[in-house]
Order: C-alpha cells, then sequence, then structure tokens
C-alpha cells in the first residue's frame, strides 16, 4: 500500500507541475484515502485487534 502512495504523491506532483490540477488533485485525494486507510490498519495492529499470523 505504501508503493501506490508514493506512486500517487509522484503523479500528483508531476501533473501539478505539468498545469493538470484536476489531475493532480484527483492523485492527491487517492493518496490521502490510502494514507488514512494505512494508518487506521497500523493503529489496529499496534492495538491488538488484528493478529498477523
Amino acid at each position: 500500500m505504501i508503493k501506490w502512495i508514493i506512486i500517487l504523491l509522484i503523479v500528483a506532483a508531476a501533473a501539478s507541475l505539468l498545469g493538470m490540477p484536476a489531475l493532480a488533485g484527483a492523485a492527491a485525494t487517492g493518496a490521502r484515502i490510502l494514507i488514512g486507510i494505512a494508518l487506521v490498519v497500523f493503529l489496529l495492529i499496534v492495538l491488538g485487534v488484528f493478529a498477523i499470523t
């Protein structure tokens, strides 16, 4: 999931530099959503709700 976050952030930066605000915004929004999901899963693992086997 971290790989996808990095890819989306790179796409957002490149689109922003090339003058495509709609694509940059969409990629940044996707990255924000994935970061939120990753943080929630991380917190659940730390608190012991999920067990990694």
